[in-house]
């Protein structure tokens, strides 16, 4: 833990250091262009001082982060609710949103499952987003999130409404948060039932992982070996075996505090409205837009920000 701990600090230090170091070239750069008789860099350099700004403002933020596992990845799972193929297209948006963000900030993302819908859509799917405090950002995702519109799947275009949950875990570090014995845990195989070729229809490639002591259940079909399907049915089950332990602790923090613990479906946070008007508003916050392209094409930064500026995503000691 200590030296996953100074590797974290170090990466902290390491950027500091790597914006000094832009600053002073830049700065360099403009005495050179003053001096210069003919200017042939004032574009180049504008455009690299508001990079530097950008990911100043970014790297200060960063310092916000209290959370234990703010640093580390994030799992997300998205799960489309009761409804159908409008709440599976809902679920397969979401996918697409998060994944935008990712692309957004730089973060690596890789879909590990998917389970398609029947006509459209998707009925889960978990994704690991890689990159600097991408569980810090993304915390503020976890919950039930309700979508307004006119449905394209209904001939009279009537207006509905459909739900998806999001489920956002931290990653947990390989033999530190979550040690896991071979023995509490049941490994089966099966063949794939979902799309991708005749391989994976004849082979057992996709793998299920049942943790006995809590009855926690992963499967993986979503890759052609039954190797990684494993790999990633592991990550998953310790990163909700991480998340579990964390809301046992904080139920326990709740309970010495006297605070109701709200979760499970009830928990509503944001509302994407794009019919009778355009809105998107997070409950918690009341933080709202009407850009809602904007919103499903990755653009969150207001939500999460007002999010953790609040502090509701803070830890206490």
């Amino acid at each position: 833990m200590k030296m996953q701990r100074l590797a974290e600090l170090k990466r902290v230090v390491d950027r500091w250091r790597g914006l000094e170091k832009r600053v002073i070239e830049i700065d360099e750069l403009i005495s050179l262009e003053s001096e210069a008789e003919e200017t042939t860099l004032g574009g180049e350099i504008e455009s690299e001082v508001e990079e530097i700004g950008s990911r100043l403002e970014e790297t200060e933020f960063q310092t916000s982060f209290n959370g234990r596992y703010d640093s580390h990845n994030a799992i997300i799972a998205v799960h489309a609710g009761a409804g159908g193929v409008e709440s599976q297209d809902w679920a397969e948006m979401l996918l697409r949103m998060y994944l935008r963000w990712a692309e957004r900030h730089r973060h690596q993302s890789e879909v590990l499952d998917t389970s398609p819908g029947e006509e459209a859509g998707i009925k889960s799917a978990i994704v690991e987003v890689s990159g600097d405090y991408s569980f810090g950002y993304l915390k503020s995702e976890h919950g039930v999130h309700r979508l307004i519109r006119l449905s394209p799947f209904d001939a009279d275009h009537a207006r509905h409404t459909s739900f998806a949950l999001v489920e956002v875990m931290p990653e947990a570090e390989k033999d530190v948060d979550i040690k896991l014995s071979t023995e509490d845990l049941k490994i089966d195989t099966f063949r794939s039932s979902g799309p991708g070729g005749q391989h994976m229809q004849k082979t057992s490639s996709a793998v299920r992982i049942v943790h006995l002591p809590t009855g926690l259940s992963v499967s993986c079909q979503s890759e052609r070996s039954q190797y990684q399907n494993k790999e990633n049915a592991m990550r998953i089950l310790q990163a909700r075996l991480l998340k579990l332990e964390l809301a046992k602790r904080e139920e326990e923090r709740a309970k010495i505090k006297g605070q109701r613990i709200v979760a499970g479906w009830g928990n509503q946070i944001r509302s994407y409205i794009l019919h009778p008007y355009k809105m998107v508003k997070d409950h918690r916050t009341d933080c709202q837009t009407s850009d809602t392209e904007a919103v499903l094409d990755g653009k969150l930064d207001d939500f999460i920000t007002a999010y953790l500026r609040a502090g509701l995503g803070r830890e206490d000691d």
